[in-house]
C-alpha cells in the first residue's frame, strides 16, 4: 500500500525530475502533500527506504536527508517504466480476494465450488469483472501493457533471433497490443495480429504507425488465427493444466509444421531455472502464491513438459532464460 501511495502521488517521478535526489520538503511540495501531513509522508518514505525502494543520504552540514532512487525504484520512472503495474497488484479487487483464503481452502473445487479466490470473493472471474467494470479493466490492461512493453524490449535485444524468418505471428491475450507493437516495429516484414477478448480489443485498439499490425477479437479456447507462430506472454500461468492443454491445442491448429517454421513462443516463469539463487527463489514463491487469486500457477520445467506433451507437441522444446526466473520457451508441433 505504501508503494501504491508513492506511485499515485508521483514521488519517484518527482525525485527523478530533480536529478535523482530530493529532500522531504521538496517531495511534499512537488507532489502537493498537505503541510500538516508531511510527518506522515516521512513515515511512508522511511518504510520504503529500509525496504530498498528509496535510498537515503545525510544532507551536507547536518542538512535535511536526501531521498534517492535505488535500482529497483528506477523501474518506476522514465521511458518504459513499470509504475502502471503497481495499481493493479494492489487493487482492492485483487487484494481482497486473499481475505477468502480460509474459505477457499475448505471449499469444494470447481465446478461445485468457486473457480478461484477472485470468484469466491466477487462472484465472477477476473476476466468477467474486466468485461463489466471499466475501471478495473483499464487498470488490468495498463499493467499488462507496461509489463509487455519492457519485457519485449529485453527479449528482442537478447533473443530477437526467435522472430527471424517468420512472415506472420499472432500475439494471444496481448491486450491493446503494446508489446506486439515492439515486435512490429523491430520486424516490419512480420504481419502481426493481436488477439484478445472483445471488451479488450475494442474501438480504442490503436495500430497507428504500424502497417503490419491488426487486431482481432476472439476466444483462445475456441480458435486462433493462422500464422507462422503464436506468442503467449504471461497467459498460461493464469490457467490450470487442462485449460493450458486446450489453449495449446488451439495454437497447434493455427500453426504450420515445424519444418516450415511453425512454433509457439511462450514467455513465462520457469521455476527452478535460477539454480538456487535465494532471492529469485523467494520471488518465485511469492509470485506462485499471488497467482492463487485467479487459480493460476507458476510452473517448473517438468510441469511445463507435461502440458506440452498432453497438448501434442514435440518433446524437443527450447527453454531460454531471459530475466531472473522468466524464460522464452519455444515448442514445436
Amino acid at each position: 500500500m505504501s508503494l501504491k501511495c508513492v506511485v499515485d502521488l508521483g514521488i519517484p517521478t518527482a525525485i527523478h525530475r530533480r536529478g535523482g535526489t530530493a529532500t522531504l520538503a521538496d517531495i511534499a511540495t512537488d507532489t502537493k502533500v498537505h503541510p500538516a501531513k508531511v510527518a506522515d509522508l516521512q513515515r511512508v518514505m522511511e518504510l520504503l527506504s529500509v525496504s530498498g525502494i528509496f535510498s537515503t543520504t545525510a544532507g551536507e552540514d547536518g542538512g535535511a536527508v536526501l531521498y534517492g532512487l535505488t535500482t529497483t525504484c528506477r523501474f518506476l520512472v522514465g521511458w518504459r517504466n513499470l509504475s502502471p503495474m503497481v495499481p493493479f497488484l494492489a487493487n482492492p479487487l485483487v487484494v481482497s480476494s486473499f481475505f477468502s483464503m480460509p474459505d477457499w481452502l475448505r471449499s469444494e473445487p470447481a465446478p461445485a465450488g468457486a473457480g478461484s479466490l477472485f470468484e469466491l470473493a466477487h462472484g465472477c472471474s477476473q476476466w468477467e469483472m474486466g468485461s463489466k467494470d471499466a475501471e478495473f479493466s483499464s487498470v488490468l490492461n495498463n499493467s499488462r501493457a507496461a509489463d509487455n512493453q519492457l519485457f519485449l524490449e529485453v527479449i528482442i535485444f537478447d533473443k530477437g533471433r526467435i522472430f527471424r524468418g517468420m512472415s506472420s505471428l499472432v500475439d494471444v491475450g496481448a491486450g491493446k497490443g503494446e508489446g506486439t507493437k515492439i515486435i512490429a516495429s523491430a520486424f516490419p516484414r512480420i504481419k502481426c495480429t493481436v488477439m484478445d477478448l472483445p471488451h479488450v480489443v475494442g474501438q480504442d485498439a490503436d495500430g497507428t504507425g504500424h502497417d503490419n499490425l491488426q487486431f482481432i477479437a476472439g476466444d483462445m479456447f475456441q480458435s486462433i488465427p493462422s500464422a507462422d507462430a503464436v506468442v503467449l506472454k504471461n497467459v498460461l500461468h493464469d490457467w490450470g493444466h487442462d485449460d493450458c492443454v486446450k489453449i495449446l491445442q488451439r495454437c497447434k491448429e493455427a500453426i504450420p509444421a515445424r519444418n516450415v517454421g511453425g512454433k509457439v513462443i511462450i514467455i513465462d516463469m520457469v521455476r527452478g531455472s535460477a539454480h538456487g539463487d535465494r532471492k529469485i527463489s523467494e520471488m518465485e514463491a511469492i509470485q506462485n502464491m499471488y497467482m492463487m487469486y485467479t487459480n493460476g500457477v507458476e510452473r517448473d520445467e517438468s510441469e511445463w513438459k507435461r502440458i506440452f506433451s498432453d497438448a501434442g507437441f514435440s518433446d524437443n522444446y527450447k527453454i531460454m532464460p531471459v530475466l531472473g526466473p522468466y524464460s522464452v520457451i519455444e515448442i514445436y508441433p
